[in-house]
């Protein structure tokens, strides 16, 4: 299987609609303590997060959203998966950076987005929980944030801004800060999200730029079905999803919903195994939905 995702653009770069996610890879399952170490048990070695990226890439999901520093194990994973399948993985780093206004803390967060751009990131948005601690709500900007931007663009890598707050992205197009793309969580269920679903949703169909939105199955609290019908249905064609996954099975699942959802049709998947079935369900576990 070989595909090619529907895609959109971040200034120059061309991404699919569906970006890969890292939360269940890199051990942060919004769940509990045993799930994350469940999941870190099963992601040490390169090759778990190679056989990962390859399930991805064989749709033509080409892009990683991660915090990519401090994971060495993800990066050689990453790179045996682009030698074995001879394509390019597009890194987007959302690094934590040291805001505060003094000349050693500028230093310190020059040298963590240097290090992105080493780890050969393309796309960086600075952490929601970064770049919070700049805004001014009473003046409606986001002090200092375009030296940091001012940064990103000396190492040669596209900015962004993670923006868990909403009014971050009113705030950055309104003052026209060099931000080419958002991160937002975005999902039907709320889960996370500071003001109410359609209060965001009018946000995000407002934005000047794309938006990357995370969370869409609520970190498992709706079916993949739900979530990513739910969000490729309410997004716009130019905004994308980030979508995680925890087997290479799950990829596959995930990669045929988000696409049948695009294409505006039923995705081709099995049916939950549970025990008993009513008669508007056919009564018996069949191995596919009707057509």
């Amino acid at each position: 299987m070989s595909q090619t995702f529907p895609r959109t653009m971040v200034e120059n770069i061309s991404l699919p609609r569906m970006l890969m996610g890292t939360n269940w890879m890199l051990g942060w399952s919004h769940t509990s303590v045993s799930a994350d170490h469940m999941i870190q048990n099963r992601y040490q070695a390169p090759s778990s997060f190679r056989a990962m990226a390859e399930a991805y890439l064989r749709w033509g999901i080409d892009a990683m959203m991660a915090p990519f520093g401090g994971h060495d194990a993800l990066l050689t994973g990453l790179s045996e998966a682009e030698q074995a399948l001879g394509r390019h993985i597009i890194k987007i780093d959302t690094p934590v950076i040291d805001v505060t206004d003094s000349p050693q803390a500028r230093l310190d967060a020059e040298k963590v987005i240097s290090q992105c751009a080493s780890n050969g990131s393309e796309i960086c948005l600075i952490h929601h929980s970064s770049a919070e601690k700049l805004v001014n709500k009473l003046k409606g900007t986001m002090d200092r944030l375009p030296d940091y931007l001012d940064m990103i663009r000396q190492h040669g890598m596209v900015p962004g801004l993670s923006a868990h707050m909403p009014e971050l992205i009113l705030y950055s197009d309104e003052n026209g800060y060099d931000v080419q793309t958002y991160i937002q969580i975005y999902n039907c269920a709320g889960f996370l999200m500071q003001i109410e679903i359609e209060g965001v949703r009018a946000i995000i169909e407002n934005a000047k730029k794309p938006v990357m939105t995370i969370k869409p199955m609520a970190a498992g609290r709706v079916s993949p079905y739900v979530g990513l019908s739910f969000s490729f249905a309410t997004l716009r064609p130019c905004d994308m999803v980030t979508v995680g996954a925890h087997t290479p099975e799950e990829v596959d699942e995930d990669a045929e919903i988000a696409l049948a959802a695009i294409e505006r049709r039923y995705p081709d998947m099995q049916r939950r195994s549970t025990p008993s079935k009513t008669a508007a369900l056919g009564g018996e576990i069949r191995q596919h939905f009707p057509g």
